[in-house]
């Protein structure tokens, strides 16, 4: 007589179902996007979603010419260690100008990421003065611009 204890696919499959929401639930499980080293700027990108708030870091690629129309926007493309480049549009009526930024040098960046077929944009680096949109910011060289 085998004392073996008889194979319960169902309860086995309960059991893996708990844990596994257990560790979903918790944050504890990363999603497929993380474990493929993506960003969540290049996350968005990929699935086309736009109004998602962001914080990431990069490299300052170029520094573009200020939007002079309507409000003024300094602008500048950063490229993240992933390959994926957006476009920065930072509201400086709202904000200080981010001073001195030069290509080659590190940035990080909180705001609003919107879709578009080159990349995408990051606004709301800025607070909101009427308080109904989540406050972003750029830090360069050390100093908070918000």
């Amino acid at each position: 007589m085998s004392n073996k204890k008889p194979f319960k696919p169902f309860a086995t499959l309960v059991a893996l179902a708990v844990v596994a929401g257990y560790y979903l639930f918790t944050g504890q499980l990363s999603s497929p996007g993380n474990d493929a080293g993506l960003n969540p700027v290049s996350e968005a990108y990929i699935n086309r979603q736009s109004d998602v708030m962001v914080e990431v870091s990069g490299v300052v690629r170029r520094v573009l010419p200020d939007d002079n129309e309507g409000s003024r926007h300094q602008k500048f493309i950063v490229g993240m260690d992933d390959g994926h480049t957006i476009l920065v549009a930072h509201n400086i009526d709202l904000a200080p100008r981010v001073e001195n930024i030069s290509a080659g040098t590190p940035v990080r960046i909180s705001g609003e990421y919107e879709y578009n077929t080159k990349g995408g944009v990051v606004h709301w680096t800025h607070h909101d003065p009427a308080g109904r949109h989540p406050g972003g910011w750029i830090e360069y060289n050390g100093k908070k611009y918000q």
